[in-house]
């Protein structure tokens, strides 16, 4: 079956209550970093922004964020990025009232006649997920030729042999157009392909090694010792593995810091706002997001992802997102932090990615 994207529609900018609006209001930020006061903040969702007559579309979008003025354009903007005097409108109606109008419906959705009592409504560990995968399937073919398939990955994806070789072979087919990870991803790899093991234990028989404590410590040492992963992954002779195929297709890759790492690797942002920056670069033009296994770095992600984008041919375009975890909580929680469009997929990592790569 071939992806049919979703046609979008804009909105019909001839009704009154368009025609009728005010401009929006647009006030200079008091100083670097500070919105003046009753700012607007940005939804996942398409927003317009009436200035001189004229609805403007903010084109790279991302929730929680403020909408500024800039060289006749809505720019979407971080408040530590805010500079003294940026126009930033300001306005919290949603329905042209201030001059702004948010757009959730754009892509139409269908949604079925629901009964008001009905079983299994929410998403769980019981929940048929055939017609997901098989829709995750197209968007896959889809995206390889005609958009950007952004992957965020847990470590858990990186402790059992099967798992690290599907995701290699993604990555060898062109599925995979960037990766988002922490250092435990790209450690545990790496010490999987150079020592065979994941946190000391055998990545297929799950049997811990002698000393294993010490393995992913020494690869990290070995990495930092050479200087670079790609030096490291040279000298060593790593012949396998998700960072490996990364490096080999030359597909980007933005590791995370966390307060708690050890090492870390030598390419790990340790600025967690550096680390936000590279990682939303990734993600600006991204058409397809899957966060498996890593609750915050799916938080982080999905809370940068709007739920649409403009493709290179100028056409709005939905994003598809994809949350996959063992656990219901996790995989719901994005809901919760605002991310609607999340579609989440209860379960196990690795059976996940082994059962993607054999499909397509």
């Amino acid at each position: 079956m071939n992806l049919q994207l979703r046609q979008y529609y804009e909105p019909d900018f001839t009704e009154k209550h368009f025609s009728e609006a005010p401009d929006v209001k647009l006030v200079k930020a008091p100083f670097d970093g500070v919105a003046p006061e009753g700012y607007h903040a940005m939804s996942i969702f398409p927003e317009y922004f009436k200035v001189e007559g004229n609805w403007l579309l903010a084109k790279e979008s991302r929730m929680d964020c403020v909408a500024a003025y800039r060289d006749g354009q809505i720019k979407v903007i971080e408040f530590r990025n805010i500079k003294k005097d940026d126009l930033i409108v300001c306005g919290r109606t949603e329905n042209c009232e201030d001059g702004i109008y948010v757009h959730p419906n754009g892509f139409r959705e269908s949604e079925e006649d629901k009964d008001v009592f009905a079983f299994r409504l929410n998403r769980s560990r019981e929940t048929a997920f055939s017609k997901d995968y098989d829709e995750l399937y197209d968007v896959l073919r889809h995206d390889r030729e005609h958009g950007k398939i952004v992957w965020v990955l847990g470590p858990a994806v990186a402790f059992d042999k099967d798992s690290k070789d599907a995701f290699a072979s993604l990555v060898d087919k062109g599925y995979v157009h960037a990766l988002l990870a922490g250092n435990a991803l790209a450690t545990h790899d790496l010490e999987g392909s150079y020592l065979k093991t994941a946190l000391g234990q055998d990545i297929y028989t799950q049997k811990s090694m002698p000393n294993g404590h010490y393995n992913h410590l020494d690869t990290i040492n070995r990495v930092r010792y050479y200087g670079s992963v790609a030096s490291f992954i040279e000298n060593e002779k790593i012949d396998n593995g998700i960072i490996y195929a990364c490096e080999k297709n030359h597909v980007p890759y933005v590791l995370g810091g966390s307060i708690r790492d050890d090492g870390p690797l030598p390419c790990v942002f340790g600025d967690v706002y550096e680390a936000q920056e590279k990682m939303r670069e990734q993600i600006k033009d991204a058409t397809t997001v899957i966060c498996i296994a890593t609750m915050l770095h799916s938080i982080a992600v999905g809370n940068m992802t709007p739920s649409y984008r403009i493709d290179k041919q100028g056409r709005m375009r939905q994003v598809y997102f994809y949350c996959v975890d063992i656990s219901e909580f996790t995989a719901n929680k994005l809901a919760d932090r605002g991310s609607l469009s999340a579609k989440s997929i209860i379960t196990n990592a690795q059976d996940f990615i082994v059962t993607v790569n054999k499909a397509i």
